[in-house]
């Protein structure tokens, strides 16, 4: 049965597809000479050490066709492409260029004038050409990246492909895009995305971004992608490598992402990149064509929390200003919140919006109306009060209101509405209308009648989790004596007419104000200390071991002050901190914990970073919207919420995460709830049921899950240690798990089973499943430990589990799984007589040769030694070797060694010329001791060229010349080279 591999299943037919949506494909030999290789060209060695990025003719003839005025010579303009930085400013750069804003000098006008790269007006004009084996070699590293596209000889987006039958392949896939920014950063100066593809899976991302939460899986459009419109999207399906590669790359999808789709914004002081989702560029489609739209003048869009909403404001912003269609329009982007203005100013800056004003004031608002500004205004919703009517009747007024489910009720749309009467009203929330709302408040105003339920774009919790963009809630409820008597939360909370469909937190603290009955519990002096006290152990025991964080939400700011002074009894006082709003008029408790603005921003910073302190921020009000730290974990609500504001809060807690360092990834967001909400969950949150479903689970279906992962799981591996877990079971483990598809599903299975352990524990309900869970975690560690490369057993396990394991596992069964021997003349000798397993003598002699090569790093041939032994474990995994074969392969191995060994000492060689000397050997290089010695005096002349990209080079050439001058095969040189620097760098 032939087996599928990297080219023919994925990479073959990848180009394919391409092709037949009208990329041409360049043969990799031809794209080389066309990046300016040079063939069997004494002269032009140089030119080996690294291609051009470019097409450098294809690019000098279409920037001379679309640009008549351009006189520069053929080289400048991919010199100053080149020059770039290689990081993510100079790709930001580049993206400018791209986007046919980059400059020349043009000397018969005596001006600067915009340079056109890529032709977004009549697409016919361009060229767009796909290559595979793109390699690159900046002087320390060299990186081939499996297929690249290009338009007009710059390449644009990469793809990494991996074999569909290779386990974790996107995420092998992604770690090598990683890898490449850091060793071969120039690819990325042209390259905006990249994709990962194993056939199954299909990820991409942006380039300068791979952090795994900014990483999306693409899901086949559901229109052909001949048309323009090819954002709508389907389920995440597995499989359908045709379909996803036909839709990701249809030419008119990529000149609209690098024209419109991805952006750079700053954030805490550092510029990140970002690609703009599926869920995203539908939205902005349809909402610009709404806008368009000369009969319909209302447009609402839902997008949950997390999902992005603000870029897709922006870019629809941005958009609408540019199109032609809007005929130099005004452009109102209303936000609920004065802190969010600076902060929207710095994205549009950031996304090159130069036509922006500020409406600082009612006044100046009024001012920009009433003169006819056209532009982007920012301003809030709140500077409408009391505007007179009819101050603007133009209709290319377009509206974008932020949090409409908030900022329109009442007097405030109303005057909104009657300043700009002809006006279009486009509105984004982060939350569903609740079920009270249809036919009033926001849909009054936004929602439309030829869309799925008034919206005219929808992203629901449900698809928000399924692709991963946010994380699923679970809650608990604290202990009885501390949940708030049901009769109060009854009469003084939820039976309040005016609870219904609260949008804002400020109409929310105005309802609690009345609630005195409410308030007086909540901060009651014993109440206050024993939530305090259950918070600091719950924090020690459930989340502090994750590395995560957590929110304290007290019921207004004296309770966070009362919690704060509380908190510290039991945990060190630098592990919280306060964040509220502070007056002059307040009383001395509020005053002790005020904060300026600048000390808010390193909370606020130092809080979202792993390790760092504080590690429990109480907050009541700030932070609750708009704040996104990943990290945050747990949430201690012991504030009565509903509808929007406890959506709102609580999806604080929702954002992805992942540690790859501290081996982290968030599985969900948790809410420990004080005050008994969700012990009413459809009466706390007024949507549809199907949305109040998808929003927060009850943290007994995670003990559910793992009691019956622990029943019908678990038995299976229990079942193969059979002898009170002696040595006999130890070895039935390495044989039994011999098969890889047995690992990995145990790998898989036990990780869930884990992960369950580590976020519910600790936990009575636990106690019947210690001895097993304990168990199985020691078949794991046996397993792991034997066939993982390395393997310390204290990191193989979470923090809580590892406890349990020292205190369960006999850690001696472990440490008996590797034996390894000295690598010697008498180890042959050794391994016959020994008495055992032999598949563990398989492993331990695998192992051993492994150890020697690590403690003698400097060794290429032991390191080549260890490759090749690793080989016949993979083969004897995959039972294409049997056992004794095995071990007669290995035995080889260090026979081998020895020879090699004597061999050395007689010629007096080190262990880096040997290398050498038996590199050249193999290659049949004449006079091979000869040309080594050459070779070790140069490597002596050039200690540093594993680090200077000089030194590199001025080695190369010397290699080159020796070998050059034995045999006038220059490619076989130029291979031979390529290899020797390849093996021998990791050993510098």
């Amino acid at each position: 049965m032939p087996k599928p591999n990297e080219h023919k299943t994925v990479q073959a037919r990848l180009l394919q597809y391409a092709q037949e949506i009208g990329w041409t494909f360049v043969p990799r030999a031809e794209a080389e000479n066309r990046r300016g290789k040079t063939q069997k060209n004494l002269t032009g060695l140089q030119d080996l050490l690294g291609l051009s990025l470019f097409f450098d003719d294809l690019v000098y003839q279409k920037v001379r066709e679309f640009n008549p005025l351009y006189a520069d010579a053929p080289g400048a303009l991919v010199g100053q492409l080149r020059r770039l930085a290689a990081n993510i400013y100079g790709n930001r750069e580049m993206l400018v260029f791209l986007r046919n804003h980059g400059k020349f000098f043009c000397a018969a006008e005596h001006r600067e004038r915009d340079v056109m790269l890529i032709h977004y007006g009549d697409p016919t004009r361009n060229v767009y050409e796909v290559t595979e084996e793109f390699a690159w070699h900046n002087g320390r590293y060299g990186n081939r990246e499996d297929v690249v596209f290009l338009i007009n000889g710059l390449p644009i987006l990469v793809v990494e492909c991996k074999n569909a039958n290779k386990d974790e392949g996107i995420a092998l896939g992604i770690d090598q895009i990683r890898r490449y920014h850091v060793e071969t950063p120039e690819l990325f100066i042209p390259e905006m995305a990249f994709t990962v593809t194993d056939a199954l899976g299909f990820d991409y991302g942006a380039t300068w971004n791979t952090v795994r939460r900014n990483l999306f899986h693409w899901k086949q459009t559901s229109q052909q992608p001949q048309t323009s419109q090819v954002f709508e999207t389907c389920e995440v399906s597995p499989g359908n490598l045709e379909g996803k590669t036909k839709t990701f790359f249809a030419i008119p999808r990529v000149l609209k992402l690098l024209k419109d789709y991805i952006i750079f914004a700053e954030k805490d002081e550092e510029l990140g990149k970002f690609i703009l989702q599926q869920h995203q560029t539908a939205a902005i489609e349809q909402v610009v064509a709404r806008a368009h739209d000369p009969a319909k003048r209302r447009g609402l869009v839902w997008h949950t929390q997390g999902s992005g909403k603000t870029f897709t404001m922006l870019k629809t912003a941005d958009l609408l200003f540019k199109a032609p269609e809007s005929d130099k329009p005004t452009i109102l982007l209303l936000i609920d919140r004065n802190e969010l203005e600076d902060q929207l100013l710095k994205n549009l800056a950031a996304l090159g919006m130069e036509n922006v004003e500020h409406a600082h004031s009612m006044a100046r608002l009024n001012q920009l109306l009433r003169e006819d500004y056209r532009g982007i205004i920012v301003s809030t919703i709140h500077k409408f009060r009391d505007m007179p009517a009819n101050l603007n009747q133009r209709a290319n007024i377009y509206v974008l209101v932020d949090e409409a489910h908030r900022t329109t009720g009442g007097d405030l749309g109303n005057y909104l509405m009657a300043a700009l009467p002809h006006a279009t009203y486009l509105g984004f929330t982060g939350t569903p209308i609740d079920r009270t709302a249809y036919g009033q408040g926001t849909f009054k105003t936004f929602g439309v009648d030829d869309a799925p339920q008034g919206y005219l774009h929808k992203y629901s919790i449900q698809e928000s989790i399924a692709d991963g963009t946010t994380l699923p809630l679970f809650y608990n409820l604290a202990p009885n004596d501390m949940l708030v008597p049901a009769d109060v939360m009854e009469q003084e909370f939820f039976a309040l007419a005016e609870t219904e469909g609260i949008a804002d937190i400020a109409e929310l603290n105005k309802i609690l104000e009345r609630a005195v009955n409410l308030k007086n519990f909540l901060k009651g002096k014993a109440r206050i200390k024993k939530v305090a006290e259950y918070v600091a152990a719950h924090y020690r025991d459930n989340v502090e071991p994750l590395g995560y964080k957590a929110f304290l939400v007290a019921v207004d700011r004296e309770a966070c002050a009362l919690y704060k002074k509380a908190l510290d009894t039991f945990l060190p006082p630098a592990y919280s901190e306060v964040v509220y709003t502070g007056n002059n008029s307040d009383k001395e408790l509020l005053k002790e914990f005020h904060i300026d603005e600048k000390q808010e921003k390193a909370i606020r910073k130092n809080f979202a970073k792993f390790g760092e302190l504080p590690k429990i921020l109480i907050v009541t009000e700030k932070l609750l919207t708009g704040f996104d730290a990943p990290i945050l974990y747990a949430m201690y609500l012991d504030k009565p919420m509903r509808d929007h504001t406890l959506l709102q809060a609580i999806a604080r807690v929702n954002r992805p995460y992942e540690n790859e360092a501290q081996e982290m990834v968030k599985p969900h967001g948790f809410v420990l709830d004080f005050v008994g909400i969700f012990d009413k969950l459809e009466h706390a949150l007024s949507f549809d049921s199907d949305e109040v479903n998808a929003v927060i689970k009850d943290l007994a279906l995670l003990k559910i899950l793992f009691k019956n992962k622990m029943e019908q799981k678990a038995p299976a591996y229990l079942a193969l240690i059979t002898h009170n877990f002696n040595d006999k079971d130890v070895d039935g483990l390495i044989e039994h798990f011999r098969d890889k598809e047995r690992r990995k599903e145990l790998f898989k299975e036990y990780k869930e089973i884990e992960m369950l352990y580590e976020i519910i524990s600790p936990d009575a309900f636990m106690r019947p499943y210690l001895d097993d869970y304990a168990t199985l975690s020691e078949i794991y560690a046996v397993v792991r430990k034997a066939y993982a490369k390395t393997v310390y057993v204290d990191r193989a396990f979470q923090k809580k589990t590892s406890e349990l394991v020292q205190q369960h596992i006999d850690a001696s069964r472990i440490e008996t799984v590797t034996q390894l021997v000295e690598i010697n003349a008498e180890t042959i000798q050794l391994i016959q007589q020994q008495q055992g397993d032999d598949n563990t003598k398989v492993i331990n002699l695998v192992k051993s040769i492994e150890k020697i090569a690590e403690d003698a790093s400097d060794d290429p041939y032991l390191v080549g030694m260890a490759e090749r032994a690793k080989a016949v474990q993979e083969s004897y995994e995959d039972r294409q070797t049997e056992t004794a074969d095995a071990i007669a392969a290995l035995l080889k191995e260090i026979e081998a060694n020895e020879r090699r060994k004597r061999e050395q000492a007689e010629k007096g060689f080190d262990s880096v010329t040997y290398f050498v000397y038996a590199t050249l050997l193999e290659a049949n290089i004449p006079n091979p001791e000869t040309v080594s010695q050459k070779i070790k005096a140069a490597i002596a002349a050039h200690p540093n060229w594993a680090v200077s990209e000089k030194d590199l080079r001025e080695l190369r050439q010397k290699i080159t010349f020796a070998l050059y001058a034995e045999s006038d095969d220059l490619d076989h040189v130029a291979v031979t080279v390529d290899h020797l620097l390849n093996t021998l760098k990791p050993h510098r």
